[in-house]
């Protein structure tokens, strides 16, 4: 959960930083992970609440 918020913080600044500066060399590279780090935290994220409810909610089977 940890790196999901990090990267819910770090996709969408380095994406701002991306648009704000479209006629650089690294716009698209730089687009290209902004959306990845973004996918990742989502990923992440889901991950982490499985986890997390897996935890409360298991059942052990006898």
């Amino acid at each position: 959960m940890g790196m999901s918020l990090v990267c819910m913080f770090l996709g969408p600044i380095l994406m701002y930083v991306s648009f704000s500066n479209q006629e650089k060399t690294l716009y698209i590279p730089l687009l290209i992970l902004s959306l990845l780090i973004c996918v990742l935290a989502i990923y992440l994220a889901f991950i982490g609440l499985k986890t997390i409810m897996d935890s409360m909610f298991y059942k052990a089977s006898n």
